[in-house]
């Protein structure tokens, strides 16, 4: 790979993260590195156990508690801000192949993060890195400099007939 490109998956539906997690496995067996930072998220999902069983792959998680169902605050926008921090000198070092940010557009849309210093640390990676952002409500500015962008669109989903989320389905 001479040439990574910027992927965004954003959308209101559902298989955001999940489509970042096969790229990161694809990438997996094809040999390369992965880091995956996860943005508002420090509940250690079934995805993130990966990591036991492939080498290659680094998951660290930038969030607190789960901030939908409470008022954010000052040390969820400290720890998004150390996590881009950190995220964007791992994209300049080129170690990895494939970093993906996951639910970095969260962090904007909830103004823990400005968009301008998302796109500047993706703007600033290593010439072979293939980054994927995530999450719904990605700011134009990102959509605009993406290689490629996928919206997910939610038809139907049985979170509306009462059905919780599912270990080893939706979490």
């Amino acid at each position: 790979m001479n040439k990574g490109y910027f992927q965004v998956y954003t959308g209101n539906g559902k298989g955001k993260s999940t489509a970042a997690f096969g790229l990161a496995l694809r990438g997996l067996c094809a040999g390369k590195r992965v880091f995956i930072g996860q943005f508002v998220k420090n509940m250690k999902y079934s995805e993130t156990g990966i990591e036991d069983v492939m080498d290659g792959i680094r998951i660290v998680q930038f969030g607190k508690d789960c901030c939908i169902d409470r008022k954010p605050d000052a040390e969820d926008a400290a720890l998004a801000k150390r996590g881009l921090s950190e995220c964007a000198e791992i994209l300049k070092s080129g170690m990895y192949d494939i970093v993906v940010l996951d639910e970095i557009t969260i962090a904007t849309y909830l103004k823990f993060l400005e968009q301008e210093e998302v796109l500047a640390a993706v703007e600033g990676r290593a010439e072979h890195v293939e980054v994927i952002v995530t999450g719904r409500y990605c700011p134009d500015l990102l959509i605009e400099h993406a290689d490629l962008v996928t919206e997910m669109k939610e038809i139907k989903h049985y979170y509306t007939q009462g059905v919780l989320s599912r270990k080893g389905i939706d979490c």
